[in-house]
């Protein structure tokens, strides 16, 4: 076989050395004898920026795993697939009676077809690729897809929140029954936020989805959670901002979580996302969208929403611990930052230190607030009196928004209005439940393993 360092991209020496010598380039179907067993599999490219030293296979389970270069002892080469990246597109049917859907994409993988010939995970984008990859989303709506973004979650931010909120309002003016917006994970909370303060009383769902995990996986939420979110947005009658992702870690039904009170709570889970001193708006399965509260906006037939896409980046999140010293304060005010949101310790209180920092802070008119790092509860800096001193330096206490929602909401503030006052009124004033007057007596449950009660609990819903 003639082959070049081009046939095997992404890998460098010493793995790329051994792959050569045993002339095993990507694509091909090997079985790796090492020191710890055979693995038998397709040879996957590597990342350029990864390590030089593992192997990548996917295994005949669809999993992914990293072999040690080191390890193999031989390489057993038994055939090679040539990737292709095309997706087998199929008409998505147009039916009248159904509702019209329309699906933006920011990055994340919401939907992607397994190339059984090369192992390759291909995202699925056009109405086509997505019938073709999940069939069922043309049993719901008919539906329509835009790219907005094509960046990973971590580098969606305020540009990116207007641009999706002003898509998203321009869409909802053309009679559509409802968005969906596919994104990344990590940070789909925080977008969920923005888009609540800058997108208000619309008259259809905006639905929020992800995936934990990608089509190539046996275990994957992608199709369940997408076909979940198109159904929210057709059918449902809460016409809120909300995130849909699995509810159980099987896929008997998807939550509902409100834009303002949800959060990612686990790195891998795919019942990940969790709403936060509340419950969830609702569940969502194959029979429709079941709500568990009535306090929600209801849809409407009109094509009216109030639009409100501003943020000011200037803007910080700084999560109290001890030993703060009072230079993180300082430099944010000294670099032009105009608001900081601190996630201080108990009810909302951080050292002595920092004082005089935050004292510094008021006199540059920095606006800053204060939230609790246990994420359930109030910020309650009435009871001690380092809260009260804190209070003194000009510190507002933020009620129980979550750290990251009352980040969004300042930003979101700030583009509006420096004025302290008119900050102070709009950040204090609820848009849509970043606040509560008190937490449900069943907006606080952790399933912690091992306690009998919970154990209980947990037999009599899950068998």
């Amino acid at each position: 076989m003639s082959s070049t360092t081009e046939d095997y991209k992404g890998y460098r020496s010493p793995t790329l050395d051994l792959l050569m010598k045993q002339e095993a380039p990507v694509w091909s179907q090997v079985t790796l004898h090492t020191t710890g067993g055979n693995f038998s599999g397709l040879i996957l490219p590597r990342s350029e920026t990864a390590d030089a030293l593992h192997i990548v296979l996917k295994l005949d389970t669809g999993y992914n795993i990293g072999v040690r270069h080191d390890t193999v002892e031989k390489i057993t080469v038994t055939g090679r697939k040539v990737a292709s990246y095309q997706i087998p597109e199929k008409e998505f049917p147009f039916d009248p009676a159904k509702p019209r859907v329309k699906l933006f994409g920011t990055g994340g993988t919401i939907a992607s077809r397994l190339d059984y010939r090369t192992g390759a995970v291909i995202p699925a984008f056009s109405p086509g690729e997505l019938y073709g990859s999940v069939p069922e989303l043309a049993d719901i709506c008919n539906m329509e897809t835009e790219k907005l973004y094509g960046v990973f979650s971590e580098n969606m931010g305020p540009d990116e929140w207007i641009g999706t909120a002003n898509a998203i309002a321009a869409e909802i003016a053309t009679g559509v029954s409802g968005i969906v917006v596919g994104h990344g994970t990590d940070t789909m909370h925080h977008t969920a936020a923005a888009l609540s303060f800058m997108l208000q009383d619309s008259p259809v769902p905006i639905v929020m989805v992800g995936s934990q995990r990608s089509s190539d996986r046996p275990s994957s939420d992608a199709a369940i959670n997408l076909i979940n979110s198109t159904r929210t947005a057709a059918t449902s009658d809460i016409a809120e901002v909300m995130v849909c992702m699995f509810g159980p870690t099987s896929d008997k039904y998807g939550l509902l979580h409100r834009g303002t009170r949800v959060r990612k709570m686990h790195s891998s889970y795919r019942s990940t996302f969790r709403t936060l001193s509340d419950i969830p708006l609702g569940k969502i399965d194959e029979t429709g969208v079941t709500p568990f509260r009535q306090d929600y906006n209801r849809r409407r037939e009109d094509k009216q929403i109030k639009l409100n896409a501003v943020f000011d980046d200037r803007v910080s999140l700084v999560y109290y611990y001890p030993a703060m010293k009072p230079d993180i304060i300082d430099s944010l005010v000294d670099n032009g930052y105009k608001g900081i949101v601190i996630a201080g310790t108990g009810l909302g209180h951080v050292n002595k230190p920092l004082y005089p920092a935050l004292d510094r802070a008021r006199a540059a008119g920095v606006h800053v607030y204060m939230t609790v790092q246990t994420l359930w509860g109030f910020v309650q800096m009435y009871v001690y009196e380092t809260g009260r001193e804190i209070m003194g330096k000009g510190v507002i206490p933020a009620a129980n928004m979550l750290p990251e929602v009352a980040y969004v909401k300042l930003g979101w503030a700030l583009g509006q209005s420096q004025d302290p006052a008119e900050v102070k009124r709009i950040m204090l004033t609820p848009v849509n439940g970043e606040t509560t007057l008190r937490e449900p007596h069943n907006g606080y449950l952790v399933f912690q393993g091992g306690i009998p009660e919970v154990d209980e609990f947990i037999s009599s819903h899950w068998k």
